[in-house]
């Protein structure tokens, strides 16, 4: 089962069984909460890194939130780089530059992320290549 409808109460997802985006590099993201199952004002996911994976720096329309689920980060905010570990939560305002990157380079980490909008888009600095994040098929591609 990849989600339990809990019909009109809520949805329970299980991450393990949901379907997840490869966005090469050694970083995976598996959406959670979308507008597909019913969210207005927020999306998340979680993103999980292969030892030493990083995804480039980049900036959102809207605000940000990330906690690490498991491992080490080092959370580049803006040019300068923070040591993250288990539960270590960051804030990134809309706009700001910022990337995430495994400290390992041997255990795998993951975070949890939330955006403020179900509108979210993800700019990458270096070619400025703007895309929608809330993925209402994800998959392996």
């Amino acid at each position: 089962m990849t989600a339990q409808d809990l019909t009109g109460k809520g949805i329970i997802l299980s991450p393990k069984t949901l379907p997840f985006h490869d966005r090469g590099g050694g970083a995976r993201t598996t959406p959670l909460v979308t507008p597909k199952i019913g969210a207005k004002n927020f999306i998340s996911g979680i993103t999980a890194f292969e030892p030493g994976a990083a995804i480039p720096v980049h900036f959102h329309n809207c605000d940000e939130s990330v906690m690490v689920l498991s491992g080490n980060a080092i959370a580049e905010l803006d040019g300068e780089a923070h040591a993250l570990s288990v539960q270590d939560t960051t804030f990134v305002p809309a706009g700001v530059p910022h990337r995430f990157i495994n400290a390992s380079q041997t255990e795998p980490m993951s975070i949890l992320w939330i955006y403020a909008s179900i509108e979210a888009n993800r700019t990458i600095v270096a070619t400025g290549d703007t895309r929608p994040i809330a993925m209402e098929s994800a998959g392996p591609r």
